[in-house]
């Protein structure tokens, strides 16, 4: 069992930077996949970045915010972070942590999932 608490939402203006973490639970976290995903008000949740257990450059993103964003963890603190950069009124979302026991960053089934942070970005 692993649970998630996001934290780092806020209102930012366009052109805004935001870092959201993400503190997981439990001793096996550097077993997990962690990714990033968000819904937007009467929108679906969508991928937005993950990264491998091992981290380093083992990640991925989704079109939507590839260069504006970095994901990252340190598995000594069991933390996961996601960089957004050059923030867009569209990126306004719920942003939600997720886990999974599955090494592939590619795919969207997650196990596990935090209640969402909001991101809000002004025009």
């Amino acid at each position: 069992q692993v649970q998630l608490v996001e934290s780092g939402g806020g209102l930012v203006q366009a052109g805004g930077s935001l870092r959201l973490s993400c503190a997981a639970s439990g001793r096996t976290f550097n077993r997990y996949t962690m990714g990033w995903f968000r819904q937007a008000p009467g929108k679906e949740r969508e991928f937005v970045a993950a990264i491998s257990p091992w981290g380093g450059d083992s990640t991925y993103y989704a079109d939507s915010l590839k260069g504006r964003s970095a994901i990252s963890r340190d598995n000594a603190k069991n933390t996961v972070s996601l960089q957004m950069n050059s923030l867009k009124p569209e990126d306004t979302a719920v942003y939600y942590c997720a886990a999974r026991f599955n090494p592939a960053v590619t795919g969207t089934a997650y196990d596990y999932w935090g209640q969402g942070t909001q991101v809000t970005v002004s025009s």
